[in-house]
């Protein structure tokens, strides 16, 4: 972890010291520090950018938000540790509205800091999958912004769908999810925080979209046809797709194209508000679940409309973010919201995902709640569909007793 660059912003000297410490004996050694919020932003006028900032809140003078908005606003932190010791939902609130800022949120913990701690924030940062951070601010290549929609669209052949794997309890493999990554010839592998502004700015989120739905249902037909079994898929889909009059009827052409079962596919919604359908539109959507197709109301909980839009649409299943699950073993506030979530979706006879388990901590509080299906790293992260191929195998090869998580 040495090649890390981190900055500590904290007016405690005994505990600034710490933190110090604590950062060099985990490899870290290129550490940043100040004790106010003006220090903090002219060390980084100075030295530039960080991997990590290590923020308190409670400080003479400006508080620790005044740099939580900086780093937001001039794109100063690759990843954000709140540490306080504040009351937990207010640390919690500030890390909501850190993200909110676009910010990516390694950890909201309460202080004093412990080695542990800081090492399992600091190997997540390194084994962070950029693909769930927000899209915010221009790629990180500079030689990105020069290509012309033309070429970007002439590019989508890169535009190439990893998958990662959702299971149950017991180990099975009920699904998986495609998450798309731009193959550069010369950049290697870019994650979509690195190439969704600029996909945005081209008006090519639609061609996105459905380039991956297809290498998604290729890959399953692929699947059934080496192994006979049904490998079912799920696909985000941009919400303003659902306002196209032709939706469904594009979704079941690929589905005829492909010859895969419309219960195979899932579409992953991401909720927003403002994004009202037509009568026509909605019915494009129930044509679909009657057709067999599955709909997920993606990242639920994160936004203002996410009930409402329960009841609107014809959903079959809700997934719980990352942001819930991550810490819930030592957050009851959390473990509340999870069990009430799960409780719901029983009583509305959902189906339940649960993204972002990294822990066995976190897996074991998911298990005290009941048995959803679960994805995250502690499963597996997202591969190819090489590598998928070759971890199914590895684990059909090892046998379902000792892969299960009961």
């Amino acid at each position: 972890m040495h090649s890390l660059k981190v900055l500590i912003l904290e007016d405690h000297p005994f505990q600034l010291m710490a933190l110090h410490q604590m950062l060099n004996a985990n490899g870290v050694f290129d550490v940043l520090t100040a004790d106010s919020v003006e220090a903090a932003c002219q060390t980084l006028s100075r030295r530039g950018r960080v991997d990590i900032a290590i923020c308190d809140l409670q400080m003479d003078g400006a508080d620790g938000l005044a740099l939580i908005r900086h780093l937001a606003e001039h794109q100063l932190a690759a990843a954000l540790v709140i540490l306080s010791g504040a009351e937990s939902c207010v640390i919690d609130s500030v890390g909501a509205l850190a993200r909110n800022l676009g910010l990516n949120v390694l950890g909201c913990i309460e202080k004093p800091a412990t080695s542990l701690v800081l090492h399992q924030l600091l190997r997540r940062y390194l084994e962070q999958d950029h693909a769930e951070l927000p899209a915010a601010g221009p790629p990180q290549y500079p030689q990105l912004l020069n290509l012309t929609t033309a070429e970007l669209a002439a590019s989508q052949e890169q535009w190439v769908a990893h998958y990662q794997p959702k299971v149950c309890f017991d180990g099975k493999l009920v699904g998986v999810e495609a998450l798309v990554r731009w193959q550069h010839p010369s950049l290697g592998i870019l994650s979509p925080a690195q190439f969704f502004p600029l996909i945005e700015g081209a008006e090519l989120f639609d061609v996105l979209s459905w380039h991956v739905l297809d290498q998604a249902l290729a890959f399953s037909a692929q699947f059934q046809s080496r192994t006979g079994k049904t490998l079912p898929v799920a696909v985000n889909i941009a919400p303003h797709l659902l306002q196209r009059d032709d939706f469904h009827d594009q979704v079941k052409a690929a589905l005829e194209r492909h010859a895969v079962a419309a219960s195979a596919l899932t579409l992953e919604i991401v909720e927003t508000a403002g994004n009202t359908l037509t009568n026509q539109q909605l019915e494009g959507l129930l044509h679909l679940r009657i057709l067999g197709c599955q709909l997920s109301i993606d990242d639920f909980g994160m936004g203002v409309s996410n009930v409402q839009r329960l009841l609107e649409l014809p959903f079959s299943e809700l997934k719980l973010p990352s942001e819930f699950v991550r810490g819930m073993a030592h957050d009851g506030r959390k473990a509340a919201v999870v069990a009430g979530a799960l409780m719901m979706a029983r009583r509305m006879s959902l189906n339940v995902v649960v993204e972002g388990v990294e822990t066995a901590d976190d897996l074991l509080a998911i298990k005290d709640l009941g048995h959803p299906v679960m994805q995250g790293y502690f499963i597996a992260r997202p591969m190819p569909g090489g590598e998928l191929i070759d971890w199914i195998d590895a684990r059909n090869s090892a046998g379902c007793k000792q892969r299960a998580y009961a």
